[in-house]
């Protein structure tokens, strides 16, 4: 009796032992593929800045006047403003990015609570049986 018991409890504990696997397999998936995202987003918006100034500094040493320098000012203005207003678009996309992600690892962390639960619940059941059979 005491070896099925322990054979018993050796096969639960190998079960729980590969949901947690793969449930560890699965978040480190989710929280990877959110880093890759997060890091698209950013590297895409650092080129596009890094694009837009490198181009209005050709503009700028090309500059042999002070009129042409005044009218570069503006310009310049509105480099600065497409770049801060790139760098918010990204920080959005990326805070969606990341709710997403937690939306969904809470999601799994439920449904591996709730999978648990069940399981506990049926093995209380069939203990509670087997005792009221003795």
């Amino acid at each position: 009796m005491s070896y099925q018991f322990n054979e018993q409890f050796n096969n639960q504990f190998s079960t729980y032992t590969h949901q947690f696997a793969a449930a560890a397999a699965r978040v480190n998936r989710l929280a990877l593929e959110n880093a890759e995202s997060v890091f698209g987003v950013q590297l895409r918006t650092l080129e596009k800045n890094v694009d837009a100034t490198t181009a209005f500094l050709g503009e700028l040493v090309e500059v042999r006047d002070v009129e042409a320098y005044k009218s570069l000012l503006p310009k310049g203005l509105q480099v600065a403003r497409d770049n801060a207003e790139r760098v918010a678009a990204a920080g959005q996309e990326v805070f969606g990015l990341t709710l997403k992600t937690s939306e969904a690892l809470g999601q799994m962390a439920k449904s591996q609570f709730e999978a648990a639960t069940e399981q506990a619940q049926a093995t209380v059941a069939k203990a509670t049986k087997a005792a009221s059979k003795r």
